[in-house]
This record gives structure tokens, sequence and C-alpha cells, in this order.
């Protein structure tokens, strides 16, 4: 048996995979101030509903997959560690002058941020490293001495060691790490050229600082999940995922806890590659992820899941880089619980502030006073208030038409009604934004992809983001309510690895080239048969980053074998380069040097199923429930069918309107959509 668990702003999801596929899913409230206590909610929900005691569930459990947003909560909120940041002797403004670039160039009125770091907890070590690994100013032992004392006194709880060129020449660093071990004893640090062996000094400084920040903070997290866990009957092994769309073992991602910055949303691609693959002939999928906070976008193009290292935790320039690799996810604070308002110059805005789980939508009834995208669809009858996940929580309609007539409808001067669609309307319009955005960037018209919805608030409007997209197919999965949960299932145990090297197509060294490549082999290898060993399958995957000649950026190009042999494999290379160059930019120069610089090898070892089982489902959920009246812009107030999702018919096309329901999601069809349960379980939608 096998558990994944993703923890979102709202809700904790949980997808139980029996030994014989057969999967069922859970939902519980996440608890901001103890995440664990909502993964051990959702983990009694299901001991419940099996009618099993929580310890005989856990002890039945081989695996249990976790997917946090703790860590980037931790940095936005600014709860992380007091870090100390130590870099080479006349570069302390590494954070702070960052890569420069403005979002808006003209306005002056906007702060300069703040580093990372702060400057009095930033300090120089007397030491320098050249391009080429030459020692130009040896390390000062006695200095470096001198300042661990201070950061002692200063009662720092981790510190950050990014010299220039280390890369090159880690030896200082090496021994800034051994100096810290000796003077300041059980403070944890990180390396530069351990965490991220990559060019530009700020990328790498920013990651090693973000990830030195994390490790108390996540250390003590992910010990309190593996005790709660073993305390409560768990003996199997517990599995983190990854920014990468990976995952790795809990104390190993203690030790570089960076990469659980974006660790649940990075499934969802996953899933939503899997199902469509069910469903869809399109080459191109977006993936569009509804939480209670946020609203995820992602995509897969022709079966690729696009990376990108312009990872920014905030807004570009003005917050901070990741610096590494990792699933190009675009969030906007638009989900179920985002916050409607009216400003003073009478504009509708949805979110991106929100109701989150404390306090919630006004009309859970917990304490949320302010009308949220949830109530809004209360309002409209598209949720039913006596079925709310199932009928374990009652909705307060009420509460919830109140909030909408007096904080959106009054100032606007529309009915409750009108008030509560514009709301929906508005957020819709958020929400195609965001698509827009990512699909355009990415060289992708919407109008040639299926877009599918997942989370649990992915049914209620995403016809409409559909066919304002001008998507010809929307496919709401079976799990989709848990669709990152539901990725973490078909995910494998992964790594990467990644070393500097450069050369150019002019003047090409291939022995080099495979000597680099033969040492990332090597650390692959190693982990196949560390924590990969019990894996069903393995596969290493190799990309180099290249760029045309004074270029300032690269691009990853794969490469089609492990090692080079002739003349013909490089020109295949440059041939994909261009090829790359030309489907991203819509220009070639097959005239220019290409440059190659960084060089990675990722490791994937297959422990679970790729292909996921059907949801388990009870007799009460196959019930057709009847009709209710629900209303929608430019329709009124319509008769609407309501079925379960179970009710529908297999392969029986139908007609919008209705509505379709299940314990954990509500899907809306509105007049002149057609809609179909396909034999996955997926609805498919025709908008």
């Amino acid at each position: 048996m096998k558990f994944a668990c993703d923890t979102g702003g709202t809700f904790t999801d949980l997808i139980v995979e029996d030994d014989d596929g057969v999967l069922t899913m859970y939902k519980a409230a996440t608890t901001p101030k103890d995440p664990v206590k909502g993964v051990l909610d959702a983990l009694n929900h299901a001991a419940e509903y099996r009618g099993e005691n929580l310890k005989t569930l856990l002890s039945a459990g081989s695996m249990l997959i976790h997917g946090t947003t703790h860590a980037i909560n931790a940095i936005i909120t600014g709860n992380t560690a007091k870090t100390a940041f130590l870099t080479t002797w006349g570069h302390p403004d590494i954070l702070v002058l960052r890569e420069a670039g403005r979002i808006e160039p003209f306005n002056f009125h906007i702060p300069y941020p703040a580093p990372y770091v702060p400057r009095a907890l930033t300090f120089e070590i007397p030491e320098r490293i050249g391009s080429a690994g030459e020692v130009m100013l040896p390390l000062d032992e006695a200095a470096a001495i001198d300042i661990i004392k201070k950061l002692k006194k200063l009662k720092v709880e981790s510190v950050a060691v990014c010299f220039l060129w280390s890369i090159a020449e880690p030896d200082h660093e090496l021994r800034i790490g051994a100096l810290l071990d000796k003077h300041l004893p059980g403070v944890p640090y990180t390396l530069s050229h351990r965490l991220n062996p990559a060019l530009r000094e700020y990328r790498r400084a920013s990651s090693t600082a973000i990830d030195a920040s994390l490790k108390p903070l996540m250390t003590r997290y992910l010990g309190s999940l593996t005790e709660r866990l073993a305390e409560a009957g768990f003996k199997g092994r517990t599995l983190v995922l990854t920014s990468q769309g990976g995952m790795i073992d809990a104390h190993d991602l203690a030790e570089r806890p960076i990469h659980a910055i974006n660790s649940g949303p990075s499934m969802a691609p996953i899933a939503g590659r899997y199902y469509a693959g069910l469903d869809s002939k399109l080459p191109n999928i977006i993936i569009a992820d509804t939480g209670g906070t946020t609203y995820d976008v992602s995509l897969v193009r022709r079966g690729r899941i696009p990376k990108t290292r312009e990872t920014w935790i905030g807004q570009p320039y003005r917050g901070h880089m990741t610096g590494f690799s990792s699933i190009e996810i675009k969030s906007i604070g638009a989900g179920g619980g985002s916050i409607a308002h009216v400003d003073e110059g009478r504009v509708l805005h949805v979110g991106p502030e929100s109701a989150g789980a404390v306090p919630g939508p006004v009309s859970y009834g917990t304490g949320g006073t302010e009308p949220t995208l949830t109530d809004a669809c209360v309002v409209l009858d598209y949720l039913d208030p006596d079925y709310f996940l199932g009928g374990a929580m009652q909705l307060d309609v009420k509460a919830a038409r109140n909030a909408i007539d007096a904080k959106v409808a009054k100032p606007l001067g529309l009915s409750t009604l009108q008030a509560a669609a514009s709301v929906v309307g508005v957020a819709t319009e958020n929400m195609v934004q965001a698509i827009s955005e990512i699909t355009v960037n990415q060289g992708i018209d919407p109008a040639e992809a299926v877009l599918v919805g997942g989370g649990g608030g992915a049914g209620l409007n995403s016809v409409f983001i559909a066919r304002r997209l001008g998507c010809p197919q929307l496919v709401i999965p079976e799990t989709g309510a848990a669709l990152s949960a539901s990725g973490a299932t078909m995910s494998d145990l992964s790594s990467e690895y990644r070393a500097m090297f450069f050369t150019t197509s002019a003047d090409w060294n291939e022995k080099a080239a495979n000597a680099v490549l033969r040492d990332l082999e090597a650390h692959c290898k190693a982990f196949q048969k560390g924590p990969g060993k019990d894996a069903r399958s393995h596969s290493i995957e190799f990309t180099v980053e290249a760029r045309y000649a004074s270029q300032v950026w690269e691009l990853d190009v794969p490469l089609r074998k492990a090692r080079f042999s002739g003349k013909a494999d490089l020109a295949r290379l440059i041939a994909d380069f261009h090829a790359a160059h030309q489907e991203i930019f819509a220009v070639r120069d097959e005239k220019s040097i290409v440059e190659f610089v960084g060089w990675t090898a990722t490791v994937s070892c297959g422990v679970g199923n790729k292909r996921t089982g059907r949801l388990k489902h009870t007799a009460e959920e196959d019930v057709v429930v009847g009709r209710r009246k629900a209303y929608f812009e430019g329709h009124g107030s319509v008769n609407t069918a309501i079925h379960s999702l179970h009710s529908l018919k297999v392969g029986k096309t139908q007609k919008g309107p209705a509505i379709i329901e299940s314990p954990f999601t509500t899907i809306v069809v509105d007049p002149g959509a057609k809609f179909m349960l396909a034999p996955s379980g997926s609805v498919v939608i025709t908008p």
C-alpha cells in the first residue's frame, strides 16, 4: 500500500493506492501552524473510511510520498533561520545587486529590494580563486576563524558559503566547511560548489543562501513528520517531492531543502500528462491546478515537461531566484479562497489575497468575513451546501449571500447574482491571463492544446476558461481534485547532478566532454545502487546548456547518447540546438559558433506504477441527483441537471447546462458545452 499526500494552503489531499492498484481519495483541512497534523488528519479519514484504526492502516503502508509548501511558506513569511553569508573579499553585494532588470523601469517609487541575507550578516573572507582554478589570493584562515567566532556571538543558526569560481576549484570552500565544523559545531551550512555548481554568481549565491536558511526549519519539520508517522504506526519509507518533478528520501531532502520549494505543484504536470494521454490526441497540454489559495499553471509540450532556471520566489527581480532548474509553474493568487473586493474606483478585484484555511471563505462558517470565489459559487448555486466534501462540511448560503451583497453587489450597483457572476468572471480572466503568458512564452497556441483541470475548485470555471482560451477540449480527471497527490503516485525517485565545462563547436574537446559525462554517470549509478536499489526501472538522461557565441543565456538541449563518438554526434547536437532555438525564439543562426557550458545528468528510478488505477467509489455516488436552478452569465437562472460523477454512462455525450458532483469536486457545464464520461473515469468536455 502506498500513500501520496499533498499539503496545500487550504486542504491536505491524500490518495491511498492499494496493492491491487485501486485508489481512494481523502481531504482534510490544512493546519498552517502544524502541517503534519493535516497529514495525520487525512490519514485518520482514510482509516475511518476503511473501518480500521490509524495504526493498522499505516502498518500496511510501504511508502508515504509527501508534497509540502512548508519551505516556500517559510520564505514568503520570513520564518527562515538566521543565516550568515560568507563570500569572497571585495564582493559583499552579490545578493544586493542581483542580475539587474526591472519590471517597471520608469517607476522610481518602488524601493530597491532587500537582499535575502542582510548586509549585517554578510562577511567577506580574504581569499580569491581565478576562473581557471588558480589561487589568486590564499585563504586567510586566521581571519576566517575570527569571523566564525563573530557568527557564534551573533547566534547565527545557519551559514551560506559562496566564493568566486569555487566551481573551478573548491578547496577554499571545503576548508571553510572544515573550520565551521570545528569552531561552530552543530550549525548547518551550505557550500555553493556542492549544492549548485553553475555559472552566474548571483544565482549560485542566492540558491546557497536559500538552502542554508531552510535547513534548520526543514530538518525539524521532516524529522517531526517521520517521527510522528512512526509513532502512529508507519514503518515504511518517507519520500518528499521535489521542484524537479521527482522525489527523494526525507532525510536527503533535509540536506538540500531548496528542492522542496515547489514540492507539491511539480506533480500536477506529471498527472496531467498521464490523463491527457488517455483521453486526448492533441500534442500539447495545459495543466491548471486550482487550489484554495493559488492557481498553478504548467505545460507539457509533445510529451516533455518544460523546465526553467528563471525561477523566482516572488516577483522577478524583486524577489529571490532559486538558481535551479525546476518544472515551469506559474502561480497566481486566484484559488477558491481568493478574496473579492471593490476598490475606491469601483473596480472589482479577485485575489491575490486569500482567506486560506484560516479563517476560510464566509460560507465555511469558520470565522471568514470577506467574500471569496467559493462564496460566489455558493450564491450561484454551483455548489450544493449539503454535499460539500461529500457532506462532511455544511456551507452557510445565507452568510455567503450577505457577504457578496454587502461588499460586491451594493458598491457596484448590481444584484447579488450578478455580483457573484462578476466575481467568477474576474477570477476566470485572471486565470486566462496566467495561462496565456506561459503558453505564448513557450510558443504554444492554447487553441491547439487540451486543458486539464485539477484541484478541488477546477470544475467550477474550467469550462469558462477553456472557451475563453479557445481550447477545443477540457479534461477533468477522476482524481483531479487531488491532481498533485495523484501525480505523486506516478513519480520517480530522482536526483540531478551538474558540472561546468566550457567548449565550443569550433574548438570541440570530445575527450574532455566525455570525461564530464562519465563522471556524471558515475554519480547517477551510485544513486541507483543506493536510494534506488529496490526500484523497478532505472534511466539516466543527459542535457547540455548551449548558446550561440556572445549570447547571455543558454538553452537546455537533451543529448541523444551518453558519450560522443565522432563528428556526426557533434553535428546532431548542433542541429538539435538550432531546432530548439528556432522553436522557442523563432530564429536560428546556423553560421554562428555554438558554445556548450553546463552539463547535467538526471537519474530516475521507478518505484511505483506508471499507470494509475481507477478511483474506488460507493453505491451512494452512483445515484442520479436531479435538477436545480443555477445562474449563468448571459442566461440567467437556468433549470440545470445535477449528476453524480459515477451515475454518468461511459461514452454517452450530453449537453449543458449541467452540474456534475462528487465528494471532492463539482464540475459546472454551462449552456452550449457538451460532456461525456470517458472509460478512464475523466469527464471530457467540449466547450
